[in-house]
Order: structure tokens, then sequence, then C-alpha cells
């Protein structure tokens, strides 16, 4: 990999790849700083693994996320896929709840994904369904997500029961990095269930991993509520997606989500697979998922958890909060709201600007600060139209009431940060507003 920031203003490479030609414009354009990985880095990554990213994210259609100034600067979602585009990638059409359509990117091929890379995306971001059937998803995903405080060795508890759990229902689960500090399983499905299914599939699951290690996992959707790692049984909602294995992440190091085997759980560091460091192991051990698509199974087990667990009384849980009201879902008010412990302190389009506004308030407020524990601090990452942003609120649960300050405006308190007024002239639809 190249390690140099090289000279930005090189011409355009051509790379031959499946007998098509790609040309990664502006070769040399750095997307992280540290390293110095560059544009052509990132396309010859994909193009070093490109067997095992088409097994995860190929064949279906992907959502683009773009840092077209790396990873330092803004990023945008990208549904609908760029108008200017060869004759060769594939696209599919997509349906929203919102009613809008888009037509979405399908990769086949190691020449779509260097294509991809040359349009500074990063990440790959499937949908669990193939373009062949969008209605019935072939893959349920259950995405571990450890709460500030927890470290990876409980990670690795978790997945331990998830695994155990898996099997008693006659499915099998293959394990993968986020890329970030957490861990997905995912579980290749018959396509015969529609997404409703699958995620109330996915919650009994959660539910059922909480009663099996109640002290280490969660499925409780207010993040006031969790604690340890929570099974995040949302990502199986429909038009929901996550980084596919072998997904490069923006992180200083360029981490990347690496497919593992069980064994591996056991004795892995996520900080060791990065853009650098993965090519060289799939040439070694090869694609550690190679035998997904071989193990398709049922939900039936499953839904009949579910179905029994709806009949004790324990129904549907909250949705995204973006997606409409659904029948049986319990109210979507945070637990907080009746007794009032949570204050919003900053919200900003940059995660670190957000940051600083937190520092300011634990100043203003040392004496209600000291009372704070790790999980009292949300720090959300907010999807808007075409951006994330970041809003920070604080639980108040463990300070005593006097020292409980009065609420104030967030600083900072950026009311364009989730982008409802922006518009984006990069998205390959100038002034069409997202689909989603």
């Amino acid at each position: 990999m190249a390690r140099t920031r090289g000279d930005e203003t090189q011409g355009p490479e051509r790379l031959i790849v499946s007998g098509r030609d790609v040309t990664i414009s502006n070769p040399a354009k750095v997307l992280f700083p540290e390293p110095g990985y560059t544009k052509l880095d990132l396309a010859r990554y994909y193009l070093a693994v490109a067997e095992g990213a088409l097994r995860g994210a190929g064949g279906r259609p992907n959502v683009l996320v773009r840092y077209p100034n790396g990873i330092g600067g803004e990023f945008f979602y990208q549904k609908r896929a760029p108008a200017s585009r060869p004759d060769w990638i594939e696209v599919v059409a997509l349906s929203f709840p919102s009613g809008r359509r888009a037509e979405e990117v399908v990769p086949r091929d190691a020449a779509a994904l260097a294509w991809m890379a040359n349009l500074a995306c990063l990440e790959l971001h499937p949908h669990a369904v193939r373009a062949e059937d969008l209605d019935h998803p072939d893959e349920l995903r259950i995405d571990l997500d450890p709460v500030p405080g927890v470290a990876w060795p409980q990670v690795r508890e978790v997945a331990r029961v998830v695994r155990e759990a898996l099997g008693d229902f006659g499915l099998v689960g293959w394990p993968k990095t986020s890329g970030s500090r957490g861990l997905h399983v995912l579980v290749r499905i018959e396509p015969r269930w529609d997404f409703a299914q699958v995620r109330r599939a996915a919650l009994a699951f959660a539910r059922e991993v909480e009663r099996r290690a109640p002290a280490l996992a969660t499925s409780k959707w207010w993040k006031e509520e969790r604690h340890g790692v929570f099974l995040d049984y949302n990502q199986n909602a429909k038009d929901r997606t996550v980084a596919s294995a072998y997904s490069v992440r923006p992180t200083p190091d360029a981490r990347v989500s690496a497919p593992l085997d069980w064994e591996e759980v056991t004795a892995c560091d996520p900080a060791d697979f990065t853009l650098a460091t993965m090519p060289a192991r799939f040439r070694e051990v090869g694609d550690r998922h190679a035998g997904i698509d071989g193990a398709a199974g049922a939900l039936d087990a499953l839904l009949e958890l579910s179905a029994r667990h709806e009949r004790d009384g324990l129904g549907d849980a909250p949705w995204p909060p973006h997606y409409q009201k659904q029948a049986g879902e319990p109210k979507r008010v945070q637990p907080s709201r009746a007794k009032k412990p949570l204050v919003e302190v900053a919200r900003a389009k940059k995660k670190e600007d957000a940051l600083a506004g937190l520092e300011r308030w634990k100043a203003r407020h040392a004496d209600a600060a000291r009372h704070l524990q790790p999980a009292d601090v949300l720090v959300d990452a907010m999807r808007g139209r075409y951006t994330t942003w970041t809003r920070i609120r604080i639980n108040l649960e463990h300070v005593p009431d006097e020292l409980r300050p009065t609420r104030e405006a967030p600083d900072p308190d950026d009311r364009d940060a989730d982008g409802r007024n922006a518009v984006s002239s990069r998205s390959g639809s100038s002034r069409r507003r997202s689909p989603g």
C-alpha cells in the first residue's frame, strides 16, 4: 500500500479489471491522512479481496457511502446510482416507505467494486436482499453494539451466547468484526419471510440472548435503558444497511470489517484487521465466510418464540424514529421523559464539535458531572437527508435532584445539523431529495 501522500494533481489511473476499463480519477487523493492511504490504495484493496467482498455485498442493492474528501471531511449517503455511470454497472429500483423510488447500484464483479472505490465509497452497505427478490431477505443480521465503557472481551462473551442460541434454533452464524467496537453475526436464511417477519425474529432472538445473559446483553431500544452489549434488532428493518464483510471503515487506521471463524472470535483484536493487513490474510487463509451461502436456515423456531412472547404480553418493541408508527408498537416515548432526567447538551455536524460542547457542559456543571456513569452520556450519530450529524444527551438519573442543572439551549446548537434544509450537489441527483 502506498504510504506517501503523493501528488494529488497527478492524472487518472487506468485499471483493467475483468476485461473492463476502470478509471481512478485523482488516484493520489489521500483518504486516510495518518497512514496516507489514497483512493488508488482503496481500489487496489477491494480488488485484492474482491471474492470475499462480493460474497457479502455482491448481487445486492448497495447504498453508496461517499467520503470525497477523506475521513476528515464530510461524507454523505447516496441511494440513487449516479446518472453518469458505465453501462455495465447494474442497478435495481427500490421502493421506500416514503413512496419514493431509487435505482441503487448492484455490484456483480471486481470492476464494480473498483468503480465504487473511485467514488470514494469506503464502505460497502448492502441491503439484506438479493436484486432478484427485493421483498424477502436472505440474511438475518445480529449486530452486537457495546454501550460506552464496555470492552471487547464482553462483546466476545456475548458472541459465545449468540452462537449457542443460534445452534439451539437450528441456525448457523458467521461472525465478523464490525470494523469499529462491535461484532456482527450474519445468518443466511431461506428467502421465505418478509422484512417485518425477519425483524420480529431478530427481536425474539435478542430477547432470548438477554434472557440467557442478562448481566452482559440487552435488547432494550432506548439508550438510557441499555447496559453491556445491545443486540440491535432494528438492523433487520426494511431499508436498513450495515457495513458488509471486508468493508473499510472511516477510522484513522483504516480498519476493516473482518470475517472470522468462531475460534478466532475468542482471541482476535479488531485493530489487527486493516486496509493494509487484510489482503495478506485473504491470500493466506481465504475467506472465512466461504461457506455462508450453503448454510441457509429457517426462521420457524424463532417466529414461534416471538408468538410465545406475544402471548405472554411481550409484544413489539420500538422501531427507529423515522419509520411510520407500526401496528402493535409501544409508544415511542423515552422512559426518562416522564421523570425528565434527560437533557440535550449539543448538536453539531461534526462529532468533535459536539464533544467539545459536552466538555463545556461538564465544566459548567462539575458537581453534576461527577455523578455521571459512562452509559449516562448518549452520543447519537443521527442520519439526516444527506449526511450524519451528532447529538449528545445526558441522562441525569444518577445525579441527585438538588444537583441537576436546569434545561438550557444545546451548545453548539446547529439547527441545520440534520440536513433537512441542506441541498447536496454531489448525490448524482443534484437538488433532489434523498429517497429514503
